[in-house]
């Protein structure tokens, strides 16, 4: 029977992933990204975000490989650059689609949410939803088992 305190949690994939996108401003820089806003001061307006934490966060994604900087010059002024989406930053997209739906079922007023995303095809909303290899939609926690997998290591053995 598998015990989670028997497994030792330092390769924890969730653990590293929260150390890239764990802060506030984090989150809310890839949804900007998602939304169409790559440039800087844009980003700052519309979020209120301190220019020093933009500046910081954005290094972080750029860094990690999440966004990339593309040059631009609008005429008459110095090149700046806008920040896109790699392949590795879009595949974080159904992360944030999952705290938007959690944030529309336990935080939005009695207004709904200001945004909804839809699927640009057939015009439905969309959301997030958890199924197994296999295609079985996975409705509950209840419903998944914990496992140790090929990177797992006993607390009591050396990584």
């Amino acid at each position: 029977m598998y015990n989670a305190l028997d497994w030792s949690a330092e390769n924890c994939p969730v653990g590293r992933t929260m150390e890239i996108i764990g802060e506030r401003w984090t989150v809310v820089v890839l949804r900007e990204v998602f939304n169409g806003v790559r440039r800087f001061d844009d980003m700052r307006s519309h979020t209120g975000v301190p220019r020093q934490v933009l500046s910081n966060r954005l290094a972080t994604l750029v860094d990690h490989g999440i966004l990339q900087r593309t040059p631009y010059q609008e005429p008459g002024a110095r090149q700046r650059f806008e920040y896109r989406l790699t392949g590795k930053g879009r595949d974080l997209y159904p992360i944030l689609i999952a705290i938007r739906d959690w944030g529309d079922k336990y935080l939005v007023g009695d207004e709904g949410s200001p945004v909804e995303v839809t699927h640009r095809e057939c015009g439905a909303l969309v959301h997030t939803e958890v199924r197994c290899a296999a295609g079985h939609h996975v409705a509950s926690p209840r419903d998944a088992a914990a496992r140790p997998g090929p990177g797992a290591h006993r607390r009591d053995q050396p990584a």
